[in-house]
């Protein structure tokens, strides 16, 4: 018989306040092959699984709502911030949850008595959660991103939605299609790591080459009258110096 390929490999964990409950997962989920599953940790409660979780990432977590505590979906929405979040499927008596726990984006819910085939649709919704997850991380893996840190959240950032850095006081505005974010650094250090992406244009900002669609006559309240980049997918004009002018000019001409 040819070896189970680790990948392939559900790492679980179960949470619920009754050892007898987690003690009838553990016998049902030892009879699914399709996937195969590793029971990694177990908790009794929200509070021990999160410290676990932490310590030990795992594709899928068998959650209870109803625990003393906080409830399996206070968990489910921290488990959301995690670097790597696991798959969750709810496993509980009250079906009367099921719309909040989708809301969460569960993979599946279970109610108790759980039956040995809805148990093994579950694993197999889990793993299609899982591989997704691991090609998009691999994707994430050879693309070059920025670390954004925002109040209690880390975001990762790619490179190439970025359309320009803007240097503000003490800070830098990262701007994408979609959204500004805020990061720590200096625009030099920007321009000697990614300069080949990116070019300035004043010595306050600098933008994505790709993504320059035009050079226009523009009158700044501060400079006065000047010259301004329109970047692809953004209606705001870009300030650009005399200085940075003849290279600017040099890129529309390319």
């Amino acid at each position: 018989m040819t070896a189970m390929q680790p990948d392939t490999l559900l790492r679980v964990m179960l949470v619920d306040d009754e050892p007898l409950a987690r003690a009838r997962m553990r016998t049902l989920l030892s009879d699914c092959t399709h996937p195969a599953v590793h029971v990694a940790a177990e908790a009794p409660n929200a509070e021990q699984a999160a410290a676990l979780l932490r310590q030990q990432p795992v594709d899928l977590v068998f959650l209870d709502i109803h625990m003393p505590g906080n409830s399996g979906l206070t968990l489910a929405q921290t488990l959301r911030t995690l670097q790597h979040p696991p798959a969750i499927v709810f496993v509980t008596a009250h079906a009367e949850h099921a719309v909040a726990a989708f809301d969460l984006e569960a993979v599946d819910y279970l109610t108790k008595p759980v039956r040995l085939e809805r148990l093994q649709a579950a694993l197999q919704k889990a793993e299609r959660f899982a591989h997704a997850r691991r090609a998009l991380q691999a994707d994430l893996a050879s693309e070059e991103v920025l670390i954004i840190q925002e109040r209690n959240r880390t975001e990762r950032v790619p490179l190439t939605q970025v359309l320009y850095f803007k240097a503000e006081l003490k800070y830098i505005t990262v701007r994408t299609a979609s959204r500004s974010y805020i990061l720590d650094g200096a625009l030099n250090d920007l321009e000697e790591k990614h300069g080949g992406q990116f070019i300035r244009i004043h010595r306050n900002a600098l933008v994505a080459r790709k993504m320059v669609r035009s050079l226009e006559k523009h009158f700044d309240a501060e400079e006065g009258e000047g010259w301004a980049v329109r970047l692809q997918g953004l209606d705001e004009l870009l300030s650009v110096s005399r200085r940075q002018l003849p290279s600017v000019r040099a890129l529309i001409s390319q």
